[in-house]
């Protein structure tokens, strides 16, 4: 039986979302795949409500005009952040966040700063490379550019976006083994993405996702990991989109992200390691940290995810429940996390 959660007082929570992933206040009668939409959206709004707390919620898309009108008028006590685009763009999500703090209103994730940061795949590698962190080798080839590869890029190599989220543009094909493979996936990257891309040097080994809570004292849930039971022959064990969106595949690759089995020695290094990049990148709120885990021990930073999805059975809440915490709790922690932040 989950326990009740204790709250000290009732908050006015503004739900912040895009406005096409606004669930409905009655969800019977529709699909799965219907509720799948927002489905994040949906568990946030009901956990918030069994808390007690006051719940509107607000859908943009390129106005801030609704947002100014709830703040002014409704006058939230904080804004629970679920938007990850403005205007179409995911790299303006933190311009909303922005506007927050110049209005002076509480809200719960990662500051701006620490979003900026994080989102470019090289700029964070960099930060981290100097402060003597694990990184793959990597080159960035700006948008409609050519990549001269460097001796020191040896394949095999990953071909992403520099800027993207949730594995956009990622799939089998991402993994090259040649020059003319690489440049047709860097021509991918640039013209069907529409972004500049990164090339990085393809880790063998165990993917793992690193939950981390907090703003100054950090708390690093349980890592999981991504597993494969019917990897095809031909392939490579990557989060591509496909992997991590299309259940068909996931029921063919029989696609698992579950608590990982660690050492003892490597559970420590994951949880030393994971607070100190939150702490260089300068995340707070929470955040996602990927990594591989070579044969070798060796741990590689892949990136930084701030504000990572938080629907009821993703790996983030499901992480919290391995340490101890409810769904209900996890979504408390982050109302405290941005009222201290923010100075209430």
């Amino acid at each position: 039986m989950a326990r009740r959660v204790r709250i000290r007082r009732k908050l006015r929570v503004l739900v912040l979302m895009h406005q096409d992933l606004v669930p409905p206040d009655d969800t019977e009668g529709l699909t799965k795949e219907e509720l799948a939409e927002f489905q994040t959206e949906s568990d946030v709004v009901r956990g918030l409500t069994a808390l007690g707390h006051e719940i509107r919620k607000l859908g943009l898309h390129d106005e801030l005009a609704p947002l100014r009108e709830d703040l002014d008028t409704w006058k939230p006590d904080i804004v629970f952040n679920l938007l990850e685009e403005f205007h179409g763009r995911p790299a303006y999500d933190h311009n909303v966040v922005s506007y927050l703090e110049l209005k002076g209103v509480p809200y719960t994730g990662c500051n701006p700063r620490g979003m900026v940061i994080a989102r470019d795949k090289a700029l964070s590698k960099k930060i981290l490379h100097f402060h003597r962190l694990n990184v793959p080798a990597f080159a960035v080839v700006p948008l409609g550019r050519r990549l001269r590869r460097p001796k020191s890029l040896t394949f095999p190599l990953i071909v992403k976006s520099l800027i993207e989220e949730a594995s956009l543009g990622i799939s089998q094909a991402s993994v090259v083994h040649n020059d003319d493979k690489l440049a047709e996936r860097i021509r991918f990257i640039h013209e069907r993405v529409g972004s500049d891309s990164i090339v990085e040097q393809y880790i063998e080994g165990r993917e793992l996702y690193v939950g981390v809570l907090g703003n100054h004292r950090l708390t690093v849930l349980p890592a999981w990991e991504l597993r494969f039971e019917r990897l095809p022959a031909d392939a490579v064990p990557i989060a591509t989109r496909k992997v991590k969106w299309d259940p068909a595949t996931q029921e063919r690759w029989q696609v698992y992200i579950q608590e990982s089995e660690l050492t003892g020695d490597d559970r420590r290094k994951v949880e030393r390691t994971a607070k100190k990049i939150y702490r260089v990148l300068g995340l707070s709120g929470y955040a996602r940290i990927d990594f591989r885990l070579d044969r070798d021990g060796r741990l590689f930073f892949l990136e930084a995810n701030p504000n990572p999805d938080i629907a009821a059975e993703s790996e983030f809440p499901s992480s919290g429940e391995s340490a101890g915490m409810t769904y209900e709790e996890i979504l408390q922690r982050l109302l405290t996390l941005g009222l201290h932040r923010a100075g209430h």
